[in-house]
């Protein structure tokens, strides 16, 4: 709807008054290609028009071309951590997503101009889309010192504009796409809290409303939690003639992940009927509790229940304004845990225990839920 450009994914269309494309993605293994055809499957079933997959390894790589031969949607991939990868996944798939928060870990003394620029070549060679996928809780390491300051500094009334570090990531990696002649990309700005999700959006489209923009809630939690959170944010830029495309995020298991595919559908009704969630029906929950949305990235299954387990058992907490991150992996798991009250960052056999940018200790997923009880009455005793 925003975007006056158009691009195409695969067989999907966004921009310029093309539909809204929903997507999802897929929390199997990558390299479980059985399991991954049945979720992709499944998810186009459900109404995805674009699936995303986790690509880490040349194992990943690896199980994309039996994965593209058993599937039909749109497919992209998620390189977080290894933009090289991109090149040999390429033949296999519609689009490539990037987050800046990530491109210096492989070949740091690489330019990340020369990263994108190799990524924008790859893409263009074969014929895919770019998303520029900036996440909050993974900010560039050039952003992320002036980010953490303005965000300090916002909480005792300083600042007037905490978000301009991730716009001015936005802005930077828009404008050198276009330098180099790519313009086939979306954007992406995403925050565990909807109202930063509204306001970063609205600035982005205020400052480039050619570029299609892909909207979500990232972390949005346990869908009690999260479908609340999408739907404000979503509804309310998706209104406002602001997203071309959609993703819920929520922490399901893999057998349900056709649940976000049917909470964007919901949206979409939602915002053709006239009927969005207004500003005065949505509050963040005191305790708010914010979770990952479940990937091929998360080391353990647990992950999931451990943050049902965590709801449950801080329910006497409910009306104490504090946050706590359970988060399934080490993309976003640490900048999402620094920024909380109390983390919990999951890893294959123990659970990261952290008081806002502190560690506590590593704990087995059995014990770890009564350690967090006992520092959160400790906070609201000393409160």
């Amino acid at each position: 709807m925003s975007g006056k450009r158009s691009i195409r994914i695969g067989t999907v269309v966004i921009g310029r008054g093309n539909p809204i494309a929903v997507q999802s993605m897929a929390a199997s293994k990558t390299t479980d290609i059985d399991a991954t055809v049945e979720t992709v499957n499944r998810l186009e079933q459900a109404g995805a028009a674009i699936v995303r997959l986790a690509v880490d390894t040349e194992r990943d790589v690896r199980a994309l071309p039996e994965i593209r031969r058993q599937t039909h949607v749109s497919l992209s991939i998620d390189l977080q951590e290894n933009y090289r990868l991109a090149e040999k996944a390429a033949p296999y798939i519609d689009k490539i997503r990037y987050n800046p928060g990530h491109l210096h870990h492989a070949e740091p003394n690489t330019p990340w101009r020369e990263k994108v620029r190799r990524l924008a070549e790859i893409a263009k060679d074969h014929d895919l889309a770019i998303r520029v996928g900036i996440n909050c809780g993974s900010i560039d390491p050039v952003h992320l010192k002036a980010y953490k300051a303005a965000r300090a500094a916002a909480k005792k009334g300083n600042v007037p504009d905490p978000f301009a570090p991730i716009l001015e990531s936005a802005l930077e990696h828009t404008a050198w796409l276009d330098e180099i002649g790519f313009t086939r990309y979306c954007v992406s700005i995403k925050d565990s809290n909807p109202e930063t999700v509204i306001l970063v959006n609205r600035r982005f489209a205020d400052l480039r409303p050619e570029v299609p923009i892909h909207l979500g809630v990232t972390e949005a939690g346990l869908p009690a939690y999260g479908i609340p959170k999408s739907r404000y944010a979503l509804e309310t830029l998706l209104s406002e003639g602001i997203g071309d495309t959609l993703r819920v995020s929520l922490t399901v298991p893999n057998n349900h992940k056709q649940e976000e595919v049917e909470a964007g559908r919901m949206i979409l009704a939602n915002v053709a009927a006239g009927r969005m969630m207004k500003e005065s029906e949505f509050s963040l929950p005191k305790l708010n509790i914010v979770s990952c949305p479940s990937c091929a990235r998360v080391q353990n299954s647990a992950f999931v229940a451990l943050a049902e387990e965590v709801q449950k058992a801080t329910e006497f907490a409910a009306d104490v304004p504090l946050k706590i991150a359970v988060m399934g992996c080490r993309v976003n798991g640490p900048g999402e845990t620094d920024d909380a009250d109390f983390g919990l960052w999951c890893g294959a056999d123990k659970v990261n225990f952290k008081e806002g940018e502190k560690l506590i200790g590593s704990y087995p997923y059995g014990e770890i839920v009564p350690v967090l009880v006992l520092k959160l009455k400790e906070r609201i005793k000393s409160a």
